[in-house]
């Protein structure tokens, strides 16, 4: 392992609850529990996440796992729509849910001696859904509605959509966590009675609690709220195994918009089928040498160097349940095109390709990364979101203690092995924004939404 620089010793030397340990313990129904304590506040996060997201729908049901996200607080057997939010509201809480492609999940945030009410309604949920069809209805409309927003009325978005559609053939993070809209069109409540009976059981799900607790404490309240639910049979969805690729692909989206948008996606393994453990950390890492801040090669030198973008990324997820992309995207500065931003990308990619990162531009980059991933953990919320994230896609809650570790012991070869390897044309997809003209007199503004599908993070937020 190289060694850290001083400040980076100290970042991780201080970061005292991270450190903390993590108390597991499994119900005899299935249920997981994960308890972190972190008394620096008397508050407790708490969270359900479900094995399940956009990427278990067949086709003709897409979106029906957000549209169930949705209606878990539409009324169970004993509490009315709404009351879930209305009772958490009450105990001074704040509530929230999200469905991603690998899992969906539910959290309260409250003061840690209401936990307890947190479990009940939760426990309430799990199994006691009643999914009344004019809730269903009313609620279907407000998910249209938010694909209109976020998807359809964004020119972004729209590409990203598009650009995800044709990159994979056969892996289901071809489709929309938000769901098609034939598909949305057509569904019917039954179709979420299925997949709430399908999935939604305690041996399909894993509670995380992070904050002022006593974890023996927290085992006994699951028992006494979870223990008694029943456990169901829960099948594994069946592979569906992207096929190789044999060439570049093309699309031109064209759709009304004020600049044009350039998006590009190579073929790339993730933590859980990479040929080397080391793999995925390069990729990573390699991610944040390009767009890794404002001292990142596509900030220093795309932006505002040469000024051919007036915006470009770079991103990359290891913590996915199947193989993903390594994404670079950007629009042109103005007097620029999108094909000279293109082959601005494309140069820098070469340039990692077939150069060593510098030793002192790698340091860099390497503090700047694995501190932001330790003052993270200064929120008992996304401590949470890390435990559950890799319990539930399959990786174990475990790799949260070497993540930094590994991320810290990626060497210049390793960037430029991964480059070398990954990032070649015959598994390269390009999507581009073709710019049309805006209603009226092309000066109105468009109606735009924040579009957390095309992040790669957590989606559709409820």
């Amino acid at each position: 392992m190289p060694l850290l620089p001083f400040a980076l010793v100290l970042l991780l030397g201080i970061s005292g609850p991270a450190a903390a340990e993590v108390y597991e313990r499994v119900l005899d129904n299935g249920l997981k529990v994960l308890v972190k304590p972190d008394r620096r506040a008397p508050i407790v996060t708490s969270q359900v996440w479900y094995k399940v997201g956009s990427s278990y729908e067949p086709g003709g049901i897409t979106g029906v796992s957000h549209v169930l996200e949705h209606m878990m607080f539409k009324g169970t057997e004993n509490l009315e729509p709404g009351e879930f939010s209305q009772i958490i509201a009450d105990n001074g809480g704040d509530e929230n849910a999200f469905t991603g492609t690998d899992y969906t999940a539910y959290f309260q945030t409250l003061a840690a001696d209401r936990l307890a009410v947190s479990f009940e309604l939760e426990a309430e949920r799990m199994r006691r859904l009643t999914l009344p069809e004019e809730e269903f209805v009313k609620e279907l409309e407000v998910v249209k509605e938010e694909r209109r927003l976020r998807t359809d009325d964004d020119p972004q978005s729209l590409t990203y959509e598009q650009f995800q559609a044709v990159a994979y053939q056969a892996s289901p993070y071809r489709n929309p966590i938000i769901g098609w809209p034939s598909d949305l069109e057509a569904m019917q409540v039954d179709d979420l009675r299925e997949w709430y009976q399908k999935w939604y059981a305690p041996n399909n799900a894993t509670v995380v609690v992070v904050g002022d607790v006593d974890p023996q404490a927290v085992f006994a309240l699951a028992e006494e709220h979870f223990g008694p639910l029943e456990a169901e049979p829960v099948a594994p969805p069946k592979p569906r195994s992207e096929p190789e690729q044999r060439g570049e692909r093309r699309l031109v989206v064209k759709a009304p918009a004020k600049e044009p948008y350039l998006i590009m996606g190579y073929k790339v393994p993730v933590l859980a089928n990479a040929e080397q453990d080391w793999e995925p950390y390069a990729l990573e890492m390699l991610a944040s040498v390009l767009d890794g801040g404002a001292s990142a090669r596509f900030s220093r030198e795309l932006v505002r160097g040469e000024r051919i973008a007036a915006s470009a990324g770079a991103g990359y997820n290891a913590f996915s349940r199947l193989p993903g992309l390594f994404r670079l995207s950007g629009t042109p500065a103005k007097d620029h095109s999108v094909e000279e931003l293109e082959a601005a990308l494309l140069e820098q990619i070469e340039r990692v390709r077939t150069e060593l990162v510098a030793d002192d531009e790698l340091e860099r980059i390497r503090t700047q990364l694995i501190a932001g991933k330790v003052y993270e953990k200064d929120s008992v919320f996304y401590q949470a979101m890390q435990l559950g994230q890799l319990e539930t896609v399959g990786l174990g809650w475990e790799l949260v203690d070497s993540y930094v570790d590994a991320l810290s012991a990626v060497t210049p070869e390793q960037i430029r092995s991964v480059a070398r390897k990954y990032l070649v044309p015959e598994v390269r997809t390009v999507a581009r924004l073709d710019p049309q003209p805006l209603d009226g007199d092309g000066n109105g503004e468009q109606r735009r939404a924040d579009n957390s599908n095309a992040t790669g993070a957590l989606a559709d937020a409820r």
